[in-house]
């Protein structure tokens, strides 16, 4: 008989966004709004980066942080955009920004560590924390408008505490900080040596003033990942970037080398094309989603529900009225079976997210406007 595997598995499932997304997979007619995924095609320029290094032959391995071009490349991007100051040498180039977060918590967090998280939240930081026999501490921002305050941190901070998450604009409420809220959660940080991993995937889907990176006030204990497969519709190229100060950043490549070896020689030249020539990609992508946001949020409201406008990413994370008597899995079941529209429930986020489902509008302005008359229409019987 073979022995047990680690006991911490069983109590870790596979996404819920994922599980959904399955469940309603495969059904004749049915207008997915589950996945994080943009509805656009890679940029045609960035693609061909990658079929000529395919048939340049390059595809042996690159220095384990990555190709030197490309960090080098990536530096100047990011300080460019955000001000960010990691030099070449501060950078991984990663198996996009979900290998970025594994290795920065791996290096991290030690068991009985305790990690801030505010709630609800992306399900991909708590089985990590807890696969590290870390502990997760969730702080309930739906009274605060999906925003952490320095009163919450501060409440939630204890000796064990090791790290914040702090993904800004958010995924799944769409919600950012501004600088004023960031210099106020850093003034509750700075003197505690507390990490900050800022989850900065979506800086470049940011609908108001620019975005800003919670470095910019906590230099020395803020680790930044981010990625292409939102900004320049590269999903499945799979690069993300994980920086942090030199001595830190050290440490993390071990992890990452051991690990993965290095990024896939291919994605990293289309990365390299994307962070050279194609640092205005995502504008258009960017002013598409913010009028389809915009038009999602005028129906959802005139259907009753409640909900906070994003000002990035591309989601909404809706509150049922209190005329829907069912919790949200049952009703987002229903909405799938009988209007063919699939949303995600909230509590795939959140243990408070009984009331409430994520709605991605990263889908054709078509099947947008398609899926909210289905929605309208389902939503009559509650009138």
């Amino acid at each position: 008989m073979l022995k047990p595997i680690r006991p911490e598995l069983a109590e870790i499932q596979i996404s819920g966004i994922r599980r959904f997304n399955t469940r309603v997979s495969g059904t004749l007619g049915m207008i997915k709004l589950t996945l994080g995924e943009p509805d656009f095609y890679t940029p045609e320029h960035i693609k061909q980066a990658a079929i000529d290094a395919i048939h340049e032959n390059f595809t042996n391995y690159t220095n384990n942080a990555g190709m030197p071009e490309l960090l080098r490349a990536a530096s100047d991007y990011f300080n460019e955009k955000y001000q960010l100051g990691f030099s070449e040498e501060e950078i991984i180039t990663t198996v996009g920004a979900t290998e970025a977060i594994a290795v920065a918590l791996e290096t991290i967090l030690s068991a009985g560590d305790e990690v801030i998280l505010p709630d609800p939240i992306y399900p991909g930081y708590e089985p990590i924390i807890r696969l590290l026999g870390a502990v997760p501490i969730k702080v309930d921002t739906t009274a605060s408008g999906f925003k952490l305050t320095p009163e919450q941190l501060e409440q939630a901070i204890s000796e064990k505490t090791k790290a914040l998450i702090l993904p800004y604009p958010s995924n799944p409420t769409g919600v950012s900080l501004d600088e004023a809220e960031l210099a106020a959660l850093a003034s509750v940080l700075e003197k505690t040596g507390i990490y900050v991993v800022a989850d900065e995937i979506y800086s470049e889907l940011h609908y108001g003033a620019a975005h800003v990176s919670i470095r910019k006030f906590l230099p020395k204990q803020t680790i930044v990942i981010n990625g292409l497969s939102k900004s320049h519709a590269m999903i499945g190229f799979r690069i993300g970037f994980l920086m942090a100060e030199k001595n830190l950043l050290k440490e993390m490549l071990k992890v990452h080398q051991y690990t993965v070896t290095c990024a896939s020689s291919i994605s990293q030249k289309a990365a390299l094309e994307a962070v050279t020539n194609g640092k205005e990609d995502c504008l258009p992508m960017r002013t598409e989603y913010k009028t389809r946001a915009g038009f999602v949020e005028q129906r959802l409201l005139k259907m009753g529900f409640e909900i906070i406008p994003p000002d990035g990413a591309f989601y909404f994370f809706v509150k049922l009225p209190d005329s829907v008597q069912e919790n949200a899995f049952d009703w987002a079941v229903r909405l799938a079976e009988e209007a063919k529209v699939a949303v995600v429930p909230g509590e795939a986020f959140s243990e408070k997210g009984e009331r409430y489902f994520r709605l991605s509008y990263a889908a054709s302005f078509d099947d947008l406007a398609e899926a909210m008359e289905r929605m309208q229409n389902f939503m009559a019987q509650f009138q």
